[in-house]
C-alpha cells in the first residue's frame, strides 16, 4: 500500500489550509473573545495595540480580523465560487446585497452561492456581558465550474437540527459524525443551493466532521470515483492510525479513493473531511473573485465597481442583530425561518 500524502495543516496559527480541487479555501477561526461591551464589541482595552481593520495576529487567543469595534468581516464583494460557514461556537451575524440577513449559531450552516455577485458580512457578536464569547468555525469556499460562475447568487441556512448525525460504536469507543454535504453510510446532508456544485450527483461532495473519542476506530467507504480528491484534517488529538500508518495531529492527509480505516490514540481527536469530484478547470483568483481567466477577474472587478452587485440596503457594512435576538433567517422576498 502507498505511503499517504501528509503535510502539516498550516503554516502559522489562524493561516488557511491547503485544499484540493474542487474546493479553494478553508479556514478555521478559533477566537477566545473577552466579555462584550454594551454594544457587543471587544472593550476598548482589549482592542489597544491591535492592527485594526487588519488584525489577523491571534493577539490575547482572539483577532478582530476586518472589524473595528465588532469583529468579524465587514460588507465585502465575491464572485464566481459559494462559501460554506460551519459555526462550532459563538454566533455570527449576516448580512448580504440579496436582503438576506441571520443569526447563525452553533451548529448552524450557512451555505452561499455567489455566482454573479453578492457582498456580504459575517459579523461575530460578543452577546455576553458577564462571561467570555469564545467563537469557532470553519470557511469553506467551493469552486463553480465555468458554466455556473455567473448564476444568480442564493442563500441558504441550514439549521444545527437539520444536519445529521451518526454515532458509530467501536470496540474501544465512538466517533460522531456530523454530514454537512454528501453522505456518509445511510445519512445523507441536506440540499445545497439550487445552482451549487453539490447539487450535482455527479460531483459527490462532500462535508463531514467526526470527533473520536480515545481508542475509537472508523471506516471511511472508499469513494465513488477516482477522480474524486478527499482531504482529511486532522485538528485536534494526539496520534492517529490510517491504513495503519501513524499520523499526527494538525496534519491534512490526502485520503486515497479506497476504503480507509481512522484509529484514534489515547485522546479525543476531531476531524474535518473535504471531498469532491475534481472540477478541473484553470482558476483565476484575484481577492474575493475566483474565475477561470485574468480577463473574466478584470470583467469582475469593472462590473462590481459599476453596481456594487445590487448595492447594500444596510444602514452600516457591519450590522449587527440585538443582543436578545435567537437564532433566525430573513431570506430575500422576506420569508422568515428559525430553527
Amino acid at each position: 500500500m502507498a505511503k499517504l500524502q501528509t503535510a502539516p495543516l498550516r503554516a502559522a496559527p489562524g493561516m488557511p489550509w491547503t485544499t484540493a480541487d474542487p474546493f479553494l479555501f478553508c479556514v478555521h477561526h478559533r477566537d477566545a473573545y473577552p466579555a462584550g461591551d454594551a454594544a457587543m464589541g471587544v472593550p476598548a482595552a482589549a482592542r489597544r495595540g491591535r492592527n485594526i481593520g487588519q488584525d489577523f495576529a491571534g493577539k490575547d487567543g482572539f483577532s478582530m480580523y476586518h472589524g473595528e469595534h465588532v469583529p468579524g468581516f465587514p460588507a465585502h464583494p465575491h464572485r464566481g465560487f459559494e462559501t460554506i460557514t460551519i459555526v462550532r461556537r459563538g454566533f455570527i451575524d449576516h448580512s448580504d446585497s440579496l436582503g438576506a440577513t441571520a443569526r447563525i449559531g452553533p451548529g448552524d450552516v450557512q451555505w452561499m452561492t455567489a455566482g454573479s455577485g453578492i457582498v456580504h458580512c459575517e459579523m461575530f457578536p460578543l452577546v455576553h456581558q458577564d462571561q467570555a464569547n469564545p467563537v469557532e468555525l470553519f470557511q469553506i469556499w467551493l469552486n463553480l465550474p465555468a458554466k455556473s460562475k455567473l448564476v444568480a447568487p442564493y442563500f441558504t441556512m441550514l439549521w444545527s437540527e437539520q444536519i445529521p448525525r451518526r454515532v458509530v460504536a467501536s470496540a474501544n469507543g465512538s466517533t460522531e459524525v456530523l454530514v454537512y454535504a454528501g453522505q456518509f453510510n445511510d445519512a445523507t446532508g441536506a440540499a445545497p443551493p439550487p445552482e451549487s456544485f453539490a447539487a450535482n450527483p455527479d460531483a459527490h461532495v462532500t462535508v463531514l466532521t467526526m470527533t473520536m473519542t480515545a481508542g475509537a476506530e472508523l471506516q471511511l467507504p472508499a469513494a465513488a470515483l477516482t477522480s474524486v480528491n478527499r482531504t482529511l484534517y486532522i485538528f485536534a488529538g494526539k496520534q492517529l492510525r490510517i491504513n495503519g500508518e501513524a499520523v499526527a495531529s494538525e496534519t491534512m492527509v490526502a485520503l486515497p479513493t479506497g476504503a480507509c480505516t481512522i484509529s484514534n490514540g489515547d485522546a479525543p481527536a476531531e476531524l474535518l473531511l473535504l471531498g469532491g469530484r475534481a472540477i478541473g478547470e484553470p482558476v483565476a483568483a484575484y481577492g474575493p473573485f475566483v474565475m477561470n481567466t485574468r480577463q473574466e477577474i478584470q470583467q469582475a472587478v469593472h462590473d462590481y465597481q459599476r453596481t456594487q452587485f445590487g448595492g447594500w440596503p444596510w444602514p452600516n457594512d457591519s450590522p449587527v442583530h440585538p443582543r436578545t435576538q435567537g437564532r433566525f433567517a430573513l431570506h430575500p422576498g422576506g420569508r422568515r425561518d428559525e430553527p
